[in-house]
């Protein structure tokens, strides 16, 4: 047996160690992955996004979702190569050196956290559908404390939940687009008589406002697609992660082309794109042209489903990845206790007091907390994607120099997709610097940046031996 693969089965060793039940089966992490890829990103933000970019927002759709197939296959063949939860913060910490597992591992701690705001104000506007008299910032703080207690229970609970509110969303939107296809066949509705598929084209073309300002869109696009790589996340709890996550990672193409690029046909199909405007969600616009009896009712039922999974998924997480950095010397000692239930239960807590800001964003500024914390949490999820490729991009290096095994979940066309990837991203990013109402997330981001560097200093001074644990590296030890 060789060095590098005496290192890599001691960190399996490690990984498997780390004191997680393993009580997420097959069925609960297909099912999380399938959800991770529908959120209030398409339920909501689609309206304002379509407004701007007309029916070419299914190509901006199509496009991204290609891009985000190139990153998880990259973060699968990481997973295969070392299944470990908080995984993006462990490969960056290893291929990039301690300060970069560091930064990636609070950083998206930061993208969950103000995702779970962006969710709690999605919840709070649909919850208005039905209760306009009630503030949104009281919903926004009631599904708080409510998902709050069901992530303190134990993982299985999380996932059993999580199964549950992806399946509500799975089989909403296959009906949507079971009865859209119905209106544009056999012309029922009210919306019969007007739907076309000349209706991706007749008003004013399939790029309506410019390609530029299609490709303005795809910062909103890529927030709906954040949360797929939670899959790397369940790998400390999957009962059989090296089975279960390459499944999950490979039904993703399918998954994007049915849910996002498939429903958004139809629906631009059912109803012209002139007749959707932003702040509404298109789902339940086009359910309420169609006409059926409490059509628009159950949709917004199950948008507020999205948003609530979401939620609930974030606050997994953010107590996953403290605990990480906690264990890696990053974060305070008490973020590395589990409780009773085997759930880092002090870190979700930490989390979910940060999410709170979110409800008084709601108190504050209503009509624009959705719009501030999206953009936050695109810059976060930005750098973990980049964080993914660029070390997935290293360990292709060590692998084809002989210095790490290969993974069993190989990407295909190797290191190549990566880059492509990482040449949009970084597009994506000259975007948002571009687009002024978005350009405060950079801003966001560089305070965020100081403050972590600051952190790092502090770090460097009361413990060294952290932030120059090199040695620790696969990479090092197997030269």
């Amino acid at each position: 047996m060789t060095s590098a693969q005496v290192d890599t089965s001691e960190q399996s060793s490690e990984a498997s160690g780390e004191g997680y039940e393993r009580g997420l089966g097959s069925r609960q992490v297909q099912m999380i992955a399938i959800g991770g890829a529908i959120g209030v990103g398409l339920f909501l933000g689609a309206g304002a996004n379509i407004a701007k970019a007309g029916p070419s927002l299914i190509l901006m759709y199509a496009l991204a979702g290609g891009i985000i197939f190139f990153i998880m296959r990259a973060l699968g063949e990481l997973l295969l190569y070392r299944p470990v939860s908080g995984s993006f913060a462990e490969y960056s910490r290893e291929f990039l050196g301690p300060f970069f597992g560091y930064f990636t591992g609070w950083t998206y701690w930061l993208m969950w956290v103000v995702t779970g705001m962006a969710e709690l104000t999605a919840a709070a506007i649909y919850v208005n559908y039905w209760f306009p008299s009630v503030p949104q910032w009281v919903t926004a703080l009631v599904f708080l404390v409510i998902l709050f207690g069901v992530n303190l229970i134990s993982v299985k609970v999380f996932g059993e939940l999580e199964f549950w509110f992806s399946m509500v969303k799975v089989t909403a939107l296959i009906g949507m687009i079971v009865i859209g296809l119905g209106v544009l066949t056999f012309g029922f509705s009210a919306a019969g008589d007007t739907a076309s598929v000349a209706n991706l084209y007749q008003f004013d073309g399939f790029f309506p406002k410019g390609v530029g300002s299609s490709l303005m869109t795809l910062q909103g696009v890529m927030f709906a697609y954040l949360a797929v790589e939670l899959v790397g996340v369940t790998a400390g709890e999957s009962e059989n992660p090296e089975k279960t996550l390459p499944k999950a990672i490979n039904t993703l193409p399918w998954r994007i082309a049915l849910f996002y690029v498939g429903a958004l046909t139809v629906i631009l199909c059912v109803v012209k794109w002139t007749e959707f405007a932003p702040g509404v969600s298109p789902f339940v616009a086009a359910f309420a042209k169609i006409g059926i009896p409490a059509g628009a009712g159950i949709v917004n039922f199950v948008v507020l489903t999205a948003a609530l999974s979401s939620c609930n998924s974030g606050m997994y997480s953010t107590g996953r990845m403290l605990r990480n950095l906690a264990d890696s010397g990053e974060a305070p000692a008490a973020f590395r206790k589990l409780s009773a239930s085997k759930t880092p239960a002090f870190g979700v807590t930490v989390s979910v007091l940060f999410m709170g800001i979110g409800v008084i964003l709601n108190y504050i500024v209503p009509e624009k907390a959705f719009g501030y914390v999206t953009s936050v949490a695109t810059a976060a999820g930005i750098w973990t994607w980049l964080m993914i490729l660029i070390s997935h991009v290293l360990y292709r290096r060590a692998v084809d120099a002989g210095r790490l095994p290969a993974s069993p979940f190989p990407a295909p066309g190797g290191a190549v997709c990566s880059w492509i990837a990482i040449v949009f991203l970084l597009f994506v990013t000259g975007l948002i610097a571009y687009d002024g109402d978005s350009r405060v997330c950079l801003y966001v981001m560089a305070g965020w940046a100081a403050a972590l560097g600051v952190g790092w200093l502090v770090l460097k001074n009361r413990r060294p031996e952290v932030t120059e644990r090199r040695e620790r590296t696969s990479l090092e030890k197997v030269s």
